[in-house]
């Protein structure tokens, strides 16, 4: 498998739109109800070769003494508020290079807000908070550490209000709306340019894709395989160490598969495994996502990864009552 293999295009699309002052302006406008309008203002301070786990931040820029750190995705990831925790940290260093931590002055710092734009194909919410506590083993009503990350679906449909404010951020939907319609014609060789081709006719991100569309090509190509070596990887990993775990060493396995997981993790893996059946019940979802007994919900995603069908599922989970 290559997707370990060294990444040749440092940036995403993404990146690339948002790594423009005027058009990142427009973005955190409209993310916070702003009106700026000098994109001088802004103060890139993303840490281009700030790389830990393979974790990379999008863009991280200060404007009026907020620390702002924004990432785009495609596939739902939990342990954002946990990425975010060790990347503010190293984004901070620099900041306070100068200074000491021991001093008896309290040292002040840029206030960091994170925000995660979603456009994965799985179904999210159109905003969604993801906390750092939620990782926590034990729980706590008050937790003296936390770490919030603002998660916005910016799919077709969802915060249209973000989108007309933001005009590349709309148009950079439509392009990847565009790419995905395209895929489901035909190989991604063919369909990223013809997507690219069409974008340009329509006067989508026209300039930006005349500009660089060679890269944007290579770039879009990438990040597809990448996300589907992603989803492989997931799904075998998953299966093999479930199967390992029934035949050879269940309480060992249990520990190493599923007691590393939060409550969060194994509601979306219970998600997707059903998933693979249809289109789950809103009535199903809403008794899995309210569950938070761990026993259960190891059983339950135990269950999902044997039945043949969401009908089954829910007939076994109904007798356990």
């Amino acid at each position: 498998m290559t997707l370990r293999a060294n990444r040749t295009y440092k940036d995403t699309v993404f990146r690339m739109l948002f790594r423009e002052k005027e058009n990142l302006l427009s973005l955190y406008n409209a993310v916070n109800h702003s009106d700026y309008d000098n994109p001088d203002d802004l103060e890139i301070v993303t840490l281009e070769n700030a790389i830990y786990m393979n974790l990379k931040n999008d863009n991280a820029f200060i404007l009026h003494d907020y620390l702002n750190l924004y990432e785009h995705q495609s596939t739902f990831n939990p342990n954002m508020p946990l990425r975010d925790l060790i990347y503010i940290a190293k984004e901070l260093e620099p900041l306070l290079q100068n200074d000491s931590l021991y001093s008896s002055t309290l040292l002040e710092i840029p206030t960091p807000r994170f925000v995660v734009f979603y456009n994965g194909e799985k179904k999210q919410p159109e905003r969604r908070v993801l906390k750092l506590s939620d990782a926590f083993r034990r729980a706590e009503d008050e937790p003296l550490l936390e770490l919030k990350v603002i998660m916005l679906n910016i799919n077709p449909g969802y915060n249209q209000e973000i989108m007309a404010q933001c005009q590349t951020l709309m148009e950079y939907m439509q392009y990847v709306a565009t790419v995905r319609e395209h895929i489901k014609k035909g190989p991604i060789e063919e369909a990223v340019p013809q997507a690219v081709d069409e974008c340009i006719e329509k006067g989508i991100l026209k300039d930006f894709l005349l500009r660089n569309k060679a890269e944007v090509v290579a770039m879009s190509i990438f990040e597809y395989n990448e996300e589907e070596e992603l989803k492989k990887l997931r799904a075998s990993e998953f299966r093999g160490a479930y199967k390992k775990a029934y035949k050879k060493a269940y309480k060992k396995a249990r520990e190493e598969v599923y007691d590393a997981a939060t409550l969060q993790e194994r509601i979306e893996c219970i998600f997707e495994l059903l998933q693979e059946y249809g289109e789950i019940p809103d009535d199903l979802k809403q008794k899995i996502s309210s569950q938070r007994d761990k026993t259960v919900l190891i059983k339950w995603h135990k269950l999902a990864a044997r039945v043949d069908s969401i009908e089954e599922f829910e007939e076994k989970i109904d007798a356990d009552v």
